[in-house]
């Protein structure tokens, strides 16, 4: 038994935010039917890197253990057939631009007149109002307009991207949470509830400490590479082997740091035995670490800060965090079989729960695959759906 048994999810979603929130609540047992177009499906089935057999890796990546059926929205009769499944389901979530669902017949107002304990989730770029709600815009257009991109990268360099879609990736997160609340409340009150989630406000959410400076210090918070605005040291240093480590290093480790450094000097002068004087004093305790640790190797650096209690981390490609130890200890990579593309490693979902069965690991669905199926158990018959087929209907 998994959390979620019994939940009935429709997704209406497509590409990366909806669609990671569907998987992680499918890979937590409920049942997920992902609506796509007829013909294309999902445009990310299309997107790169290649999985093999004609399949998309990124399309795997946040797909897993759905079923999928193809419905033209278009037209009236796949109109009807999405408004079936709604009035059926638990959850509805859908990443349009504002007001397209209500000219389809498919908006909240229309189903929670059928279904009122539906969890109607609207994610879009901007959010159901203000003046930017018709706006488009996509993972990298958030991380600029919020703030993020400013944030992120060396201080005398350009404007960073984070290293993987973080816009996209938390607001997917953000609806779990939403669904999860919204079922919450239901158990409580009996109805369902309409959620207006904007990657836009995810973002900004995300600068809570940025914003805590400005409002603190009226100082608008610029780059600052690795290192932490309010803490020395807490940065990126480079090894004698052409490696990275990153050390944050707070009072209590101040002195083991500097011992295994042999920076007797440092250690010994009370201006710096707090953070606020090490602030004061950062270029001065930043080249000092920098001149120790450059002489030292990755591998025995690492291990000999660990051995002081000395918070550090090796900075890792994604090779070297995905065949680490701990990450094979703790089952992070796991694998599904695929009907064309056959074994595929993936990442799992990185619950672990004690009286349910952990998240389930399941292969994504072929376009289209569990169409007829689906209408099934919605009561059509076998003529019925070669009728919708031919119609392009499905």
């Amino acid at each position: 038994m998994r959390p979620l048994d019994g939940v009935f999810v429709l997704d209406f979603s497509r590409v990366l935010a909806g669609p990671m929130a569907t998987q992680i609540l499918a890979e937590l047992g409920a049942e997920v039917i992902k609506v796509e177009r007829p013909g294309g499906g999902d445009e990310s089935r299309s997107f790169a890197p290649p999985a093999g057999g004609g399949e998309s890796a990124y399309f795997f990546a946040f797909n897993r253990g759905k079923r999928s059926i193809t419905l033209d929205l278009k037209t009236p009769r796949g109109q009807e057939v999405a408004r079936e499944l709604a009035c059926r389901s638990d959850v509805i979530i859908e990443n349009f631009l504002p007001g397209k669902m209500d000219a389809l017949g498919l908006g909240y107002a229309a189903i929670e007149s059928r279904n009122p304990r539906a969890i109607y989730i609207s994610l879009s770029g901007f959010g159901q109002t203000g003046p930017y709600r018709d706006r488009r815009g996509y993972d990298t257009t958030f991380q600029a307009l919020s703030g993020v991109m400013s944030l992120t990268g060396q201080p005398d360099g350009p404007p960073a991207k984070a290293g993987f879609p973080a816009a996209d990736m938390t607001s997917g997160l953000w609806v779990v949470i939403a669904v999860l609340s919204g079922l919450a409340g239901r158990a409580c009150s009996g109805h369902g509830t309409h959620v207006d989630l904007s990657m836009m406000d995810v973002q900004v959410s995300l600068l809570a400490l940025a914003a805590a400076r400005l409002f603190a210090l009226d100082e608008d918070p610029v780059a600052t590479g690795t290192e932490h605005p309010g803490r020395v040291p807490s940065a990126a240093f480079e090894c004698a082997d052409g490696g990275w480590i990153q050390i944050s290093a707070s009072d209590q480790h101040w002195p083991a740091l500097c011992r295994v450094l042999g920076l007797d000097e440092l250690v010994a002068d009370p201006a710096l035995r707090e953070n606020a004087g090490r602030l004061a004093q950062r270029a001065r305790v930043m080249d000092a670490l920098e001149a120790a640790i450059s002489g030292r190797p990755r591998a025995e650096l690492a291990d000999a800060l660990r051995a002081a209690r000395v918070p550090v981390g090796e900075v890792n490609t994604v090779r070297e965090i995905l065949s680490d130890p701990q990450t094979r200890a703790r089952a992070m990579v796991g694998s599904f079989e695929h009907p064309t593309t056959g074994r595929f490693p993936a990442l799992r979902t990185p619950l672990r729960l004690s009286g349910f069965d952990d998240p389930l690991l399941e292969p994504p669905p072929r376009l289209g695959a569990d169409t007829d199926l689906v209408l099934g158990e919605l009561g059509l018959d076998p003529a019925e759906i070669e009728q919708l087929r031919g119609a392009g209907v499905i």
